[in-house]
């Protein structure tokens, strides 16, 4: 995700195997970075760009050129960010910047399509076990995180046809996803 002409490809591969069309677009690849994660001050410039690079240029582009395959039906955009997307936290420098830039991108992005019936939201998953967070903090007990498994419930939700008034929203996967689960069911007993 960091190379455009990668990009390409898998834009390419991506709408041929789907006919050209596409309803749901997850932007998810990411990178930490070096780990231990340094300062700002004594971050590498090459480390630095290869970051944003993944983090937020490669969601930019996939989402600008897939755009076209999803106006005509409309579509879900969902961006994984990251609390360190909303808080600055020391030594998370690289990752933390490219999660602020992807969740003004996404508000934007959902600002610009709202007229098309694409909906942008981002989603925090929150501590996951993953090989990525174990390597960001390799001295806390990932047995204390969630298992990834248990947060796809709100992109299920958010791919779905049921969230297609939701538009422009963040969402905390393991906290809001008890909430939403609640909403839902209300309105569908409201329906009936």
């Amino acid at each position: 995700m960091s190379k455009p002409k990668d990009i390409e490809r898998l834009i390419a591969t991506t709408l041929d195997a789907f006919g050209g069309r596409l309803d749901v677009l997850v932007n998810n690849a990411s990178t930490i970075g070096p780990s231990p994660m340094p300062y700002l001050l004594d971050y590498p410039l090459e480390d630095f760009q290869n970051v944003l690079n993944t983090n937020l240029i490669g969601p930019f582009l996939l989402t600008k050129n897939l755009l076209p395959a999803m106006i005509e039906n409309g579509g879900s955009i969902i961006n994984v960010t990251s609390d360190a997307g909303s808080t600055g936290y020391p030594g998370w420098g690289a990752y933390g910047i490219s999660k602020f830039g992807l969740e003004g991108m996404s508000q934007t992005w959902a600002s610009e399509l709202e007229e098309t019936g694409v909906r942008v939201n981002w989603v925090d998953p929150g501590n996951m076990n993953t090989a990525m967070h174990r390597a960001a903090e390799p001295d806390e007990d990932p047995s204390e995180w969630a298992n990834p498994a248990e947060a796809t419930n709100v992109f299920v939700f958010l791919a779905s046809d049921e969230s297609k008034a939701v538009n422009g929203k963040r969402f905390r996967a393991q906290e809001d996803w008890k909430r939403l689960t609640t909403e839902i069911a209300e309105n569908t007993e409201m329906k009936e």
